[in-house]
């Protein structure tokens, strides 16, 4: 199964240098996934989930199995991200968490309106913050049925049409 705990990759979008380490020390500890790729901005977090740019070469059939969003970000925000993330085929079965500190309502709004999974504030507390990523990552990485394989995934929507 392409989602089996062998290999889970999650997808961290975050452009502050202190929030990617903190969350990957929170993911080590709680020993929550393989692989974490990083993209430091909207942009790179596109390039890399549709194998564009330097992703040319990636195979587009590895997808993560988490994304982390932040909203904030240089080049693409993470709002407009998630739109394209959740418009094409290929991505939208991927749960996003959009993982921000912004506690601005038009936010929280327009990312349910875009299709985000869950919305979390990030707690400024490191052993809360901690304990947040543990809970999502137990959830979505452990409890939650991962969505099939993109080629299954792309014949039953094919076939729905």
């Amino acid at each position: 199964m392409e989602g089996s705990n062998c290999e889970v990759e999650i997808l961290l979008v975050e452009d502050n240098p202190a929030d990617v380490e903190l969350t990957l020390h929170a993911l080590r500890h709680n020993k929550l996934s393989n692989r974490v790729h990083v993209a430091h901005d909207g942009e790179e977090a596109l390039d890399f989930l549709f194998c564009r740019g330097v992703f040319s070469g990636r195979e587009a059939s590895h997808r993560p199995r988490l994304i982390l969003l932040d909203l904030k970000l240089p080049k693409v925000d993470g709002l407009e991200v998630l739109r394209q993330v959740k418009s094409d085929a290929r991505t939208k079965a991927i749960p996003v968490v959009i993982l921000t500190s912004s506690k601005e309502e038009r936010d929280l709004v327009q990312g349910y309106q875009s299709g985000v999974n869950s919305y979390i504030q990030k707690p400024v507390d490191f052993d809360q913050f901690r304990e947040t990523v543990k809970q999502l990552g137990l959830y979505w990485l452990l409890v939650n049925e991962p969505p099939p394989s993109l080629g299954a995934f792309l014949a039953a929507s094919r076939s729905q049409a």
